[in-house]
């Protein structure tokens, strides 16, 4: 069964591999070839799917300084559907709803194939925002338009860390139709397990059941990614920093991290009894990093294939 069946059915232990789509000033040669050795690169790895990001200038949400500057990408759909048409398993296309009129954002999704397609719909970085459409609003328009398309929701464990609330998003964000959701990169393991914890007590509460939660790892190469995983909101605990900082090889020590919480989010989730899929992201465009963050996915794809 694939990606898409298996959330249909409520059912995790899948990986994921996350890209975020080649800069919007890149000359379309240049995107063929980076399409095709990121796809020669990414299929020895037995992937369930892949996710595309959409990329969206949060200086709104984050007034600080940027650490890497912000440069518009590629639309994810047009990526999709222009590059990487011969990927052969689901994909989940990320659509930053603020970024869209309504007929186009409802265009995009009637046309969608549900059996190959699926869709994370993220709402505006603040509260301060004004989009053409909402959050609600845009999936009501799935709804109406495309029920079948798998909707995927954001899930923030640091935010429940905060607000002790984020679970109670979750349910709502479920009874609005999502079928999923994926977390954004996680490195405290304790914040991760409490949003767990506390969801999965109470869809038990309310007589409903959960659905799978995608958890998203990364590595870090460096101390400059260190601060830009900061500043997009990402808890790094000090031990964590204290390590990488040290490290005489930073990059192999935030992969064995990686792999090591990973590893034990998806034994905490088998307990609960909770579907769970696990995400492969690379923040930094370095070759170095994306490698590494290859490497990861290859071991979290063979520790979930053998039942370990």
């Amino acid at each position: 069964m694939d990606v898409v069946g298996r959330l249909r059915e409520r059912q995790g232990g899948f990986v994921l591999f996350a890209l975020t789509p080649p800069r919007l000033k890149t000359a379309p040669e240049r995107v063929a070839e980076i399409a095709e050795t990121t796809m020669e690169r990414l299929r020895p790895l037995g992937l369930d799917g892949l996710i595309l990001y959409d990329i969206d200038d949060e200086s709104s949400r984050n007034p600080s300084e940027r650490p890497f500057p912000f440069t518009p990408t590629l639309d994810p759909a047009e990526y999709l559907a222009e590059y990487l048409a011969a990927w052969q398993t689901p994909v989940v296309v990320y659509r930053a709803v603020g970024k869209y009129g309504p007929d186009d954002l409802g265009l995009w999704l009637s046309s969608q194939d549900a059996a190959r397609v699926m869709t994370v719909l993220v709402g505006a970085p603040s509260a301060g925002a004004a989009p053409t459409i909402s959050l609600s609003q845009a999936q009501d328009l799935r709804r109406g338009v495309n029920p079948d398309l798998l909707l995927g929701g954001v899930a923030i464990p640091e935010r429940h860390s905060r607000r002790s609330d984020e679970h109670l998003r979750l349910i709502a964000k479920q009874e609005a139709g999502c079928r999923f959701f994926v977390t954004q990169v996680v490195y405290g393991v304790n914040a991760a397990k409490n949003l767990v914890s506390d969801y999965t007590y109470q869809c038990a509460a309310s007589g409903i059941d959960p659905v799978p939660i995608v958890f998203t790892f990364s590595v870090c190469g460096s101390m400059k990614t260190l601060e830009f995983l900061r500043w997009l909101g990402v808890d790094v605990p000090r031990w964590i920093e204290n390590d990488l900082r040290h490290a005489g090889d930073t990059l192999g020590t935030s992969l064995e991290q990686a792999y090591s919480a990973a590893v034990e989010l998806a034994s905490y989730c088998r307990r609960l009894g909770v579907p769970f899929g696990i995400n492969v992201e690379s923040v930094s465009i370095r070759r170095v990093e994306i490698e590494a963050s290859v490497e990861l996915a290859r071991r979290l794809v063979e520790h979930l294939r053998s039942g370990a």
